[in-house]
């Protein structure tokens, strides 16, 4: 909006900058019209940030922020610059002039209508609290939610009546016309008496971005359809242009909050309680395009959560495909993925906040989810099956309109499409060849660390050690990041287990780094990252094997609190026993050959392992 000249330099001259940052700032007075205090827009321990009335702006000199009071209101509280002028000219009392009068008329037809509203939002709350209302605060209690909570959310309850909010509005000389315009009353088509829109729900209050109650969600109490109920498109509401919470977000990315966006408004609530205050829903639809305009200006790259089933997917399939046309530099999206069953409400009743923060370490980024969209469940096993499964991703691909994303989407997925261009080449066979060692090492040791001792081959042969070493990494996740370049490097002759290490590599993005694998056996596990793989593997049809491969992992390998070590030492054991018994000179040429045809990061690392191992070997024989 265009505000007329001279209107700013009046309001900033009715305004005192100093009790516009004394609102957020503790402020001490320097000297006459200058104060100081701690900078709100970086940690500091030593005050550096003036604010000085006479000349009307703000400045850190640790960090550099300067303004004035319009800017200090959108910086602190997450408003645009028109809203942040409106906002300042009502506490002064300086009326904001209108271009036109067709928009000062539409400003005050939806002043109208959103008081309208706030009397809706304030019956309903008083219905919560009053006999009518028992059943809709049993359900919010037995959700979990604090009478404190209820009250912050402004949730209410609207009684199984025909008329009862009509009668209440009527009483407070609202015209019926004006309630049916709202949105809160339904006018039948044969001209009958209007009834009330919402009854028998517990009731959403739905805000505007600067918090004002533009509309309502209600959930329906017992069977009743539809579950959910939404405000319809009103003067002052429209759904695909808002977010449940979105003002409460806005405050929230100020202070570095993650965006989160949740499917439904328990969720939301449960989010904001765990202490995700940038937590936001659709308004019961998927995202689109005016919503994501909003996401966008929070954050450069929100969290998209769905719950962990079909439904959840397809959710986050079809937020890609919105996306996907409108993606920019630097803005994308990142999906958390929930285990089966789990949504965000559910998860913090049974695991905590913590959960909600594993899950964020576990974001996916777009471009999985789109790969997925178009190779999930579909086989590549021919020449023609991987030629439809490229038509199909580039065809995706080219939906992108700019071009400079696009570009790399391109060299993303063709990177992709190579590797199954390319089927991954045997592991080498030994046959009859001597076990690749230097004169005079002794004979290989055994197999597992506390396990009975065994020579090679005496009753576990290689592909019972493969399934055993593979399936370690199963049952203890957090190990992939420890053991990756050694599991890359890993010599590994049966086709299918072949198969299982290239889908625990592709899982690496899956499970998070920086855990201390000594207090995860502690705790018994990590169960949320192992549902994720587990998962994973399923999608890919490894599932059964993966399975056996643990069972096998469970016999060969022991917890031995005598074992400072633990399973990671345990596992570089084997496979160090493993790899002398396949170990062959012509090793290093096959990885340096295949790094030469596809210079992805799975061949570097197999590379990089051998090269390791022959300078430990080199260095243990003293010969280097």
């Amino acid at each position: 909006m265009a505000f007329p000249p001279g209107f700013l330099d009046e309001l900033r001259a009715r305004l005192s900058i100093s009790d516009i940052v004394g609102r957020k700032v503790s402020l001490k007075r320097r000297s006459g019209s200058e104060y100081a205090g701690l900078c709100p827009f970086h940690n500091e321990k030593t005050p550096s940030f003036t604010v000085n009335d006479k000349k009307g702006f703000y400045h850190c000199f640790g960090c550099g922020e300067h303004g004035d009071a319009v800017g200090f209101v959108m910086k602190t509280e997450g408003l645009s610059f028109p809203e942040s002028v409106e906002k300042l000219a009502r506490e002064v009392g300086l009326p904001v002039p209108r271009a036109t009068p067709a928009e000062r008329e539409r400003v005050e037809r939806a002043s109208t209508l959103q008081q309208v509203v706030e009397l809706a939002a304030q019956w309903f709350q008083k219905q919560l609290r009053l006999p009518v209302g028992r059943q809709g605060l049993d359900y919010l209690r037995g959700r979990g939610l604090s009478d404190e909570t209820i009250d912050d959310f402004r949730l209410g309850f609207a009684p199984d009546s025909r008329d009862g909010l009509i009668a209440a509005l009527k009483r407070e000389n609202v015209p019926i016309e004006k309630i049916v315009e709202a949105g809160l009353a339904i006018q039948p088509e044969d001209r009958r008496e209007p009834y009330d829109r919402f009854r028998g729900r517990v009731m959403f209050v739905i805000n505007d971005r600067r918090g004002r109650a533009i509309a309502f969600g209600g959930r329906v109490m017992g069977a009743g359809e539809p579950k959910y109920l939404n405000s319809p498109e009103t003067p002052l509401f429209h759904k695909g242009a808002n977010l449940y919470c979105l003002d409460r977000a806005r405050q929230a990315v100020t202070k570095d909050q993650p965006v989160i966006v949740a499917e439904g408004y328990m969720d939301v609530i449960a989010l904001h309680g765990a202490g995700f205050t940038g937590a936001v829903a659709p308004l019961g639809t998927a995202l689109t395009e005016g919503q994501l305009a909003e996401l966008w200006k929070l954050a450069d790259e929100p969290y998209l959560c769905f719950d962990g089933d079909n439904a959840g997917r397809r959710a986050a399939a079809r937020g890609a495909e919105r996306a996907l046309p409108l993606l920019r530099a630097g803005k994308s999206l990142r999906f958390l993925v929930l285990p089966a069953g789990e949504d965000p409400d559910s998860l913090i009743r049974t695991r905590g906040p913590d959960a909600v923060r594993r899950v964020l370490e576990l974001a996916r980024p777009l471009s999985d989810v789109v790969w997925e969209m178009e190779t999930e469940g579909k086989s590549a096993d021919t020449p023609e099956r991987r030629a439809s499964l490229q038509r199909g991703v580039e065809q995706r691909v080219a939906e992108i309109a700019d071009p400079v994303v696009r570009d790399y989407y391109r060299t993303e997925m063709r990177s992709r499409l190579n590797r199954l261009r390319r089927p991954e080449a045997p592991a080498w066979q030994p046959g009859n060849r001597r076990p690749f060692r230097r004169p005079g090492d002794p004979e290989p040791a055994p197999f597992a660390a506390g396990a009975a001792a065994r020579r090679a081959g005496a009753d576990l042969d290689g592909s019972r050690q493969e399934r055993a070493l593979l399936g370690a990494l199963i049952e203890r996740p957090t190990l992939l990041h420890i053991l990756a370049e050694d599991l890359a490097a890993l010599p590994i002759a049966n086709p299918e287990l072949a198969r299982l290490r290239s889908g625990l590599l592709d899982a690496l993005s899956l499970v998070p780094s920086g855990i201390d694998p000594a207090a995860d056996e502690a705790a018994g596990g990590t169960p949320l990252e192992a549902r994720l793989i587990e998962e994973h593997l399923q999608r890919t049809g490894l599932g059964r094997l993966a399975a056996s491969a643990q069972a096998k992992a469970r016999e060969a390998f022991r917890d031995d609190p005598a074992d400072a070590d633990g399973w990671v030492g345990q596992w570089r054991r084997a496979a160090r026993h493993m790899t002398q018994l396949t170990a062959d000179p012509e090793e290093l040429k096959r990885a340096e050959e295949a790094l030469a045809e596809d210079m992805s990061e799975e061949n570097l690392r197999r590379l990089q392992a051998i090269l390791d191992r022959m300078r430990r070997e080199s260095a243990e024989s003293g010969t280097g």
